[in-house]
């Protein structure tokens, strides 16, 4: 039985904790796609630490050019949609047709955020003394952790990683427990656009082990979460505690209010679609 990876420092490694958990597709419980091991705190430090290896090197490459590994990103996403599309449907439940759209969301973002090289800049301000010029100019925070949950595997670790990489700070992904095969095809995608070493790492594990891990280290500066809301609020407390930046993205299922004067037949199409399109998985 195959057992998923983490890849960190460019490099694809087996976990050395030797416990894993089953990846079992929810819509037939006889289909076992694989073992995903649950990584030691060590290897999450690990994982940490060749981000921050790589995080000089890759902050002074220019942002055109990192943009230009976003766009081989493009590329590598693309070859892969089908692979990724029948994994995601496999793992975590949605439709096929569904699970495409999801790919080709993150290749969009991709190829959006490629051209943010080209835009990312500063401000100009007025100085209050003669002959000074005063600007301000955007720097990278370093090594960021990307906490993401299982609904959607693919798109929303496009949407933090690449802002990510395109501002300069190196990355360490964790996906969802349920969702690693996604993951790894996603960041042999990456691998393939050829990012240097270290840029991008993957781990995978438990939220209470490798989750927290990350969310503790002193060398991770900000982290990017999607999620519950009873581990958001934890979470934003452990980052505040040692002044690191956080995002949180809470979990929720939006009301809907559906006023007298609507187009009845539309509206109702569009709350049946928000609450059981992505076999009802969205927020």
């Amino acid at each position: 039985m195959y057992t998923y990876r983490n890849y960190i420092g460019g490099k694809w490694r087996e976990s050395e904790s030797g416990k894993t958990i089953r990846n079992v597709n929810p819509a037939d419980s006889s289909d076992l796609l694989g073992l995903m091991p649950l990584s030691t705190r060590a290897e999450a430090k690990a994982a940490v630490e060749a981000a921050k290896a790589a995080a000089s090197d890759w902050r002074q490459t220019p942002a055109p050019a990192r943009g230009a590994f976003l766009m081989k990103a493009v590329s590598a996403l693309r070859e892969r949609l089908d692979d990724l599309a029948r994994v995601a449907t496999r793992e975590e439940g949605k439709a096929i047709g569904e699970s495409r759209q999801e790919v080709l969301k993150a290749i969009d973002v991709f190829e959006y955020m490629a051209g943010a090289g080209r835009r990312l800049g500063g401000t100009t301000l007025p100085s209050a003394f003669s002959g000074n010029f005063a600007y301000t100019v955007r720097q990278p925070l370093g090594v960021v952790a990307l906490i993401t949950p299982w609904n959607f595997p693919i798109s929303i670790p496009a949407w933090k990683m690449a802002p990510a990489l395109i501002a300069g700070n190196t990355v360490v992904f964790k996906p969802a427990s349920d969702v690693p095969g996604s993951a790894e095809i996603f960041v042999q995608a990456l691998e393939a656009a050829g990012f240097p070493e270290g840029v991008v790492n993957l781990i995978c594990g438990s939220g209470r082990v490798v989750g927290d891990a990350l969310v503790e280290h002193p060398d991770v500066a900000g982290v990017s979460f999607t999620g519950s809301n009873t581990v958001g609020a934890r979470l934003y407390q452990q980052c505040a505690m040692r002044g690191a930046r956080v995002q949180c993205e809470m979990g929720g299922k939006n009301p809907a209010v559906i006023l007298e004067d609507a187009n009845v037949t539309l509206a109702v199409q569009a709350v049946i679609g928000g609450a059981f399109g992505a076999t009802g998985q969205r927020c």
